[in-house]
């Protein structure tokens, strides 16, 4: 199997992502840009996350969906009116403290703008930009060490812009990979930890993205790739992984350095699965 190793590339001049996700594919997504471009049809991701890819590309037309219902009514308010979710922003600046942190944890806003004004205030200050919830669906992740709310990378209008092109669905990835059709480009990246390849893998694993759900997406990608799209996706490198998409598939391994650690000393270099 080809081995390649990657470095993060940060002479895209394209909108940043304005969300910091665990497993994010910001590292990759010159790289994945280059393997899918140019984009006939729709581009279709259907694990958005930060959407590191999609503002990457900026493609002409795109389905981005994801089950996670704050992070796609979050996209949805930047894209309609990006200067109230900035009027917000500014307003949780100012008053940012760990007790302000835990107050806004514990709000439960109605307003579309305050929500993902709440959303991105959380993911901007929380631990390491964690998403996690309690059995009860409540946002339970601590406070984090930074305190910049407002980055000096934030173009909400062009993000804004961007995202123009695109529809916003809240629902399962098999949904949005079958409305693939021939000229349309595929980019699965699904909810998988690295730091588990070698140990434990599927039981670590399926508590994130069981293994049933692994076979469905492996063949919903088969049968988007059967209609004419192009698919490419990540996965965790492990030998399971690897066998599941044995045939039909090109394979590459990537490594790259995982951040998703409290300190430094913690943190490695792990490999992830290139898959086209």
């Amino acid at each position: 199997m080809e081995q390649i190793a990657i470095a993060a590339d940060r002479q895209l001049n394209s909108p940043p992502p304005f969300l910091k996700w665990a497993g994010g594919k910001r590292w990759l997504s010159s790289k994945v840009v280059h393997a899918v471009a140019p984009v006939a049809g729709r581009y279709i991701e259907p694990f958005l996350g930060s959407g590191a890819v999609f503002f990457a590309l900026e493609p002409k037309k795109a389905i981005l969906s994801d089950t996670n219902e704050e992070l796609i009514s979050s996209y949805a308010a930047v894209r309609n009116d990006p200067y109230q979710v900035l009027s917000l922003l500014k307003e949780h600046q100012r008053l940012h403290s760990v007790e302000y942190y835990y107050q806004i944890r514990a709000y439960k806003p109605r307003n579309e703008y305050r929500k993902a004004a709440r959303f991105i205030y959380l993911n901007r200050t929380c631990w390491n930009g964690l998403y996690r919830v309690n059995l009860n669906g409540t946002f339970n992740v601590p406070i984090g060490t930074k305190s910049t709310v407002l980055l000096q990378t934030d173009d909400w209008e062009t993000t804004a812009a961007t995202l123009k092109s695109a529809t916003l669905l809240c629902q399962d990835f098999e949904k949005s990979i079958d409305a693939a059709k021939a000229g349309d480009v595929v980019f699965a990246d699904p909810p998988y930890t690295v730091k588990h390849n070698l140990n434990g893998f599927i039981k670590y694993n399926n508590a994130l993205f069981s293994w049933d759900d692994q076979i469905r997406l492996r063949d919903a990608l088969r049968r988007a790739k059967q209609r004419g799209a192009r698919v490419v996706a990540t996965n965790a490198c492990h030998q399971s992984v690897r066998e599941l998409y044995s045939e039909g598939f090109d394979v590459i391994s990537l490594s790259r350095a995982s951040v998703l650690a409290g300190a430094s000393i913690h943190r490695g270099k792990y490999e992830e699965l290139f898959i086209r």
